[in-house]
């Protein structure tokens, strides 16, 4: 079932989203397996300039196929979340690794109990002694450690590719990386736009032999630190900025005391090019401290205007569920 990047104007219950590049030795598995799992769902497979037939296959196996030319997850999961309306999506990858089994269990609480981002939590499970890769062992804890504390979460598994959405959630969060840091930018959205979350325990297997990750474990790895960094700049920047004024006043401070303590007890100031910049990095703290502040402000600001986002995106889905009822009832009417 192979369509265009038009997007349909329909309410799906349940939509599956597999982005894909290069997954032709599994992804035909992963579409029987989710389809049998959530007999109800529209399974999307969204191929990202595969050269191995990718999208072919997922189409024989039943999926409906579109495409994203703009290499990278970041961008695929953009153009998913940007032209598919569902009132539950569920987010996995086309490399097999994720079980199907576990589907119900993750679109369960989206449904049913309205939770904004259910996440498929391998780290409590069987990811450490499937994962053949040591460094991505470490790159998952030291992500969760610092994500967590920056952010005083307890989201159990801050890189997982499977997870569960509301249509609120997706239809409010502002796609801004291109790549596998994606994941990173979903869990602190949740966590600072005070989303409710849930962690389902997983299965993890690693991927087959002669399936390949896309994952660079030192690039990519960097690019998540930097993005945490960059959004704990963005989401706390009275702590971001208050650390570097901080660090600032007491280089300051240390200066500043041997030179004053000369002066107590000579009266005289010796060393006048230490005084000058001990007085520069003063008012850096100072120009820190405040800057600080005022983001805090803006930060504030829009967290009161991403209520009234929220609302309208209520209205939105209110208004395809009754479409879609419409739809439905005309179908059984020509029944």
């Amino acid at each position: 079932m192979q369509e265009t990047n038009t997007q349909t104007n329909r309410l799906d219950q349940i939509a599956v989203l597999i982005p894909c590049f290069n997954e032709a030795k599994t992804i035909a598995k992963v579409v029987r397996d989710f389809r049998e799992a959530l007999p109800e769902a529209v399974i999307y497979v969204y191929d990202n300039n595969s050269t191995d037939g990718t999208a072919e296959i997922a189409a024989e196996a039943g999926a409906v196929v579109r495409y994203e030319y703009q290499q990278g997850k970041g961008n695929v999961i953009r153009r998913m979340f940007r032209e598919i309306d569902a009132e539950c999506y569920l987010m996995v990858d086309g490399d097999d690794t994720y079980p199907a089994e576990y589907a119900r269990q993750m679109a369960s609480p989206v449904l049913e109990k309205k939770i904004d981002m259910v996440v498929g939590d391998r780290l409590s499970s069987t990811y450490f002694t499937e994962n053949k890769r040591p460094f991505h062992n470490f790159g998952n804890t030291l992500v969760r450690f610092c994500i967590n504390r920056f952010f005083r979460s307890d989201i159990k598994d801050i890189m997982t590719g499977y997870r569960a959405f509301s249509f609120h959630f997706v239809k409010t969060f502002p796609v801004l990386s291109k790549g596998f840091e994606i994941e990173t930018e979903m869990s602190i959205h949740a966590i600072d736009k005070n989303m409710s979350t849930e962690n389902v325990v997983i299965g993890y297997r690693d991927r087959i032999e002669g399936s390949e990750s896309k994952l660079n474990t030192y690039s990519d790895g960097f690019k998540v630190l930097r993005t945490i960094l960059r959004m704990y700049k963005n989401y706390r920047p009275m702590q971001f900025f208050g650390i570097i004024a901080l660090i600032l006043f007491l280089i300051s401070a240390g200066f500043f005391i041997p030179v004053l303590t000369q002066y107590i007890r000579t009266g005289q100031v010796a060393r006048f090019p230490t005084l000058i910049v001990c007085g520069f990095t003063m008012i850096a703290a100072v120009q820190s401290f405040f800057a600080g502040m005022i983001l805090s402000c803006i930060i504030q600001k829009n967290r009161q205007d991403f209520e009234s986002i929220l609302h309208r995106s209520d209205e939105r889905l209110k208004h395809l569920q009754r479409i879609q009822s419409q739809i439905n009832q005309k179908g059984g009417d020509a029944e």
